[in-house]
């Protein structure tokens, strides 16, 4: 566990979730005023006033797509370019992803190796082609590079 900080800068917390060498992504609303409108990234969000980033990226899962991990772990924590800490978590995905509820975004779906390469997605739901996040896709290509997600893992 990450404790609670003290560190005055705003951070969020999101997270990896992978299956079957896939990643899952958020297709974000095309909304303005929002970081990366209308890009495939992670879900998560902020870290709230006296919650810890691990408890922050569990609530915004359960609240983003209605699913808690059983265990996750942290894998890194960088400071972007608006000034705010990330702090980037990793899981195995344990359901088929039409057995999670899309609370927040456009579309959701596991995403491929090649297409993280590639660096965009096709959505189902909108019949179109749309770019992954530029910062999301560089913390998937280092995460690729650790090998933890072509570890196979036991379902529940």
């Amino acid at each position: 566990m990450i404790p609670i900080s003290d560190d005055p800068r705003p951070a969020a917390a999101i997270a990896i979730l992978y299956r079957d060498n896939q990643f899952l992504l958020q297709l974000r609303d095309d909304l303005p005023q929002i970081r990366y409108p209308g890009h495939w990234a992670f879900f998560g969000g902020h870290v709230e006033a006296g919650e810890s980033p691990d408890m922050a990226v569990q609530r915004e899962l359960q609240e983003e797509i209605g699913y808690t991990p059983p265990q996750i772990h942290y894998f890194r924590s960088d400071l972007t370019d608006q000034n705010i800490i990330r702090h980037v978590f990793y899981a195995p995905l344990l359901v088929e992803p039409k057995k999670l509820e899309l609370n927040e975004g456009q579309d959701l779906g596991l995403s491929t190796i090649e297409e993280v390469q590639r660096g965009y997605r096709y959505s189902a739901r909108l019949e179109e082609n749309r770019p992954l996040a530029k910062p999301h896709r560089q913390i998937l290509l280092d995460f690729l590079q650790t090998g933890i997600a072509m570890v196979p893992f036991a379902e529940n």
